[in-house]
């Protein structure tokens, strides 16, 4: 009746449930059971003692201790101790008697006195200058030390002859022209703007500021695709020249970097 009253698409469905279950029961029933071998334990051996002793058998203090006894204190006081004897003196020891001994002989030579030797007198030392101290403690030296050198001081930042400025220093000179012209320089962007390369001339004063306006002395990479560019690159050239200004350079080499002949901007600098 109850299979009856389901749906028809439900049939399958039950039909399908009770052979799934039938062949769960049929595996379960087909397979062999596992017997498993759990390991016996082993056996312990416990022995129990039949006697007991009626004795202690722990440790027996000494009965033989010895009682602390307190010091009996006399009721007369003992008198003092006499003083000791002096000890005699020991009987003088006699000495030996030493015969003198015997005179030297004299020879009845007369003896011939040696000449003394004319002594050289000593020179008089030499006066020793003193240096003259300061009220501060220091010294300082005679008014004839260096004689003959010239007077005055050696200025340490006077200019250096530019033909005693070598290779190392021109090099470094250009590396600091280079740092302080970095950041003030920008390549402009376009087709081939990055092949665009101008050199520039100016000169410095000897504070860093600029000695006129500085000039464009060639300009090369120039394209078709470039040549609007090129005009704006030399302008944004002359332009980082003066925002750069006034440089910081040593002024002991102004012989070497008050004039700047040929200073190349490309893209390179700018990176």
């Amino acid at each position: 009746m109850a299979v009856a009253a389901l749906r028809p698409e439900e049939r399958p469905a039950l039909a399908v449930a009770v052979v799934l279950h039938l062949a769960l029961v049929a595996l379960l029933l087909v397979q062999p059971r596992s017997r498993e071998n759990f390991p016996i334990p082993e056996r312990m051996s416990v022995s129990l003692a039949d006697d007991v002793a009626l004795e202690a058998t722990g440790p027996v203090l000494s009965q033989n201790a010895q009682v602390a006894v307190a010091p009996t204190i006399a009721e007369e006081i003992a008198p003092p101790a006499p003083p000791a004897e002096p000890a005699k003196p020991a009987p003088p020891v006699a000495k030996p008697l030493v015969k003198p001994a015997p005179a030297p002989a004299v020879s009845t030579r007369p003896q011939t006195k040696p000449q003394a030797r004319p002594q050289a007198t000593p020179a008089p030392p030499k006066p020793v200058a003193k240096p003259v101290t300061k009220p501060g403690g220091g010294s300082r030296l005679g008014s004839n030390f260096l004689d003959g050198a010239e007077s005055g001081s050696v200025d340490a930042n006077a200019p250096v002859p530019a033909s005693q400025i070598g290779a190392s220093e021109k090099a470094s000179l250009a590396q600091a022209i280079a740092r302080q012209l970095k950041p003030r320089w920008s390549s402009p962007q376009g087709v081939d703007a990055e092949l665009l390369v101008t050199v520039l001339s100016f000169n410095l004063n000897p504070d860093g500021t600029l000695a006129g306006k500085p000039q464009v002395v060639s300009q090369s990479g120039i394209t078709d695709g470039n040549r609007p560019q090129a005009g704006r690159h030399a302008e944004l050239a002359v332009r980082a020249v003066e925002l750069a200004a006034p440089f910081d350079l040593p002024a002991k080499y102004y012989n070497a970097w008050k004039r700047v002949s040929a200073f190349r901007f490309d893209r390179k600098l700018s990176q």
